[in-house]
């Protein structure tokens, strides 16, 4: 028969190994369906939001100014860089976030292959 103490170390390697599978387990695929969908919305409605800053601003101008709508033209077309200006940098930030979340999953895997050592 196996010792007493051998017995309790079985157990408790069985609790990590447990414990282990449990905060591997994958989120359900509808939660991650619906975290990039409304990342997607964030970054249409961040690009659409320049183009109409931009078109009311160069329509003002025109108006107040008695212009072609060169002023429309114009401020739509920095409306829209302004857009997806903001959109690669909401992308940057989803990025950099996703990159730091899988380096702290790395650091966890390492530490509790350190500690069963």
């Amino acid at each position: 028969m196996t010792e007493p103490s051998e017995q309790e170390r079985l157990r408790q390697l069985e609790e990590r190994i447990n414990a282990a599978k449990q905060r591997k387990e994958p989120k359900p695929h509808q939660e991650e369906h619906y975290s990039q969908a409304q990342l997607a919305w964030r970054m249409v409605i961040e690009l659409v939001a320049g183009l109409g800053i931009g078109f009311g601003m160069g329509y003002g101008l025109d108006v107040l100014f008695g212009t072609l709508p060169i002023f429309m033209v114009l401020f739509t077309m920095l409306g829209l860089a302004a857009g997806v200006k903001t959109m690669l940098r909401s992308a940057q930030e989803i990025q950099d976030k996703k990159l730091a979340q899988e380096a702290g999953n790395k650091t966890l895997q390492t530490r509790g292959t350190d500690e069963g050592a």
